[in-house]
């Protein structure tokens, strides 16, 4: 339950925040942006290692954020009521972790202060993807399904 002190995201629910400080929960881990099955018999979900083609290797930020339902129609926009219903969330996600009153990690970079440490701690898709552009055939995400592994210290 959000408290009446602290940084914003102490003090506020998700449905409270302005836009920008919505923007500013993205820890940059790019986990959004990678391809994701679900089984239909179970509803599991599984992530895999390749990219939508907008995201930017090196920074794994979107290549085009203001625009990019133009170029990746189905591309999702999180809001409060979706991350509440979406378990296809990494358990390492600032809104799934907010929304399930555990605060943000130590390793976010609005605790940490260095948007670097996402990457240090082993929570974001450093160097663990392919771009959607590689692929010749779409049956072949089958062929990259990846566990991330969810539980770096203090997750």
């Amino acid at each position: 339950m959000p408290s009446s002190g602290g940084a914003f995201w102490q003090r506020k629910r998700l449905d409270e925040m302005s836009p920008a400080e919505w923007e500013a929960l993205c820890d940059g881990c790019g986990r959004c942006c990678v391809h994701k099955l679900e089984d239909e018999d179970s509803g599991e979900y599984f992530e895999t290692r390749v990219a939508c083609r907008l995201l930017e290797p090196g920074t794994y930020l979107c290549s085009d954020y203001a625009n990019r339902h133009a170029h990746v129609p189905d591309c999702v926009t999180l809001t409060p009521e979706l991350v509440a219903s979406s378990q296809w969330l990494p358990v390492t996600c600032a809104y799934r972790r907010l929304a399930e009153g555990r605060g943000l990690a130590w390793w976010h970079p609005l605790v940490s202060g260095d948007p670097a440490t996402v990457h240090s701690a082993g929570v974001s898709i450093q160097n663990h993807t392919i771009s959607e552009d590689q692929l010749s055939d779409p049956d072949e995400l089958l062929d990259h399904v990846i566990a991330w592994g969810d539980s770096p210290s203090g997750a």
